[in-house]
């Protein structure tokens, strides 16, 4: 089942961010790269910084991909304002 999930960052934390980025990137490359179909960051409209994650991603159940969220090094940081998660069908 897909999912699109896009998380908001706090204002003001892109240290957070820059701090935990390895750590974000080795869980989703470690345990679900076969399970994502688009993922990235969200960027500031300078192009400049990034304020946010959306992944479109498939998962067994809604259940999995809010295990899937709160286990990111970014959310357990404390990086996220916002996480929105829903069903997504892919067409093209």
């Amino acid at each position: 089942m897909l999912f699109y999930i896009r998380c908001v960052d706090k204002p003001g934390h892109l240290a957070v961010r820059k701090a935990n980025r390895e750590a974000h990137l080795a869980y989703i490359r470690d345990g679900f790269a076969d399970k994502i179909i688009a993922a990235g960051p969200t960027l500031d409209p300078d192009m400049e910084g990034m304020n946010g994650s959306v992944f479109i991603i498939d998962l067994e159940s809604p259940a999995a991909a809010e295990t899937f969220t709160a286990n990111d090094p970014y959310a357990r940081a404390g990086l996220f304002e916002s996480v929105v998660i829903r069903p997504f069908k892919k067409v093209f």
